[in-house]
């Protein structure tokens, strides 16, 4: 997959992304890009680029008593900060996760969630960024997560 990073990157780039080139099983948890940010506005200074995904509710997700479990918490975040990541760049670049670290806040059950993730730096060889999960019944955050990407040649 060859993109050139000074292209426009958009809604239907990201989500074809999202189904060629996420391992399956991520794929099986029906993610959805909502919503890319990479051009700064102009009364926004402190602005980030991101994205923004949904991950349906679903019982398979859930553990016992009916809260999504953890691994699907943190793989929404992993793969939102990799379609940051994708923005910020402006198309496709290889890349691996180094380090992700999750702070859950509080259990969400029968609700969509949704990752807000922002790209703080992104340099030639890493980038880094956070995800904010939120419950999209309430929009009241689920957890905080920090993330480290080497950018890989290619």
């Amino acid at each position: 997959m060859q993109m050139q990073p000074d292209t426009e990157f958009g809604l239907s780039d990201a989500r074809r992304i999202l189904g060629e080139i996420i391992a399956p099983w991520v794929q099986d948890l029906n993610l959805a890009v909502e919503r890319l940010e990479h051009v700064q506005p102009a009364d926004a200074p402190d602005w980030q680029p991101g994205a923004l995904l949904r991950m349906p509710f679903s019982e398979r997700l859930c553990r016992n008593g009916g809260m999504v479990c953890g691994q699907a918490l943190m793989a929404l975040a992993d793969t939102a900060m990799v379609i940051a990541n994708l923005a910020a760049n402006r198309g496709y670049r290889p890349m691996t996760t180094v380090d992700q670290t999750t702070h859950f806040m509080r259990a969400v059950s029968s609700s969509d969630v949704l990752a807000d993730a922002r790209v703080v730096r992104l340099g030639r060889t890493m980038s880094f960024g956070r995800v904010t999960l939120l419950s999209a019944t309430d929009n009241k955050p689920i957890a905080m997560v920090s993330s480290a990407f080497a950018m890989l040649p290619g």
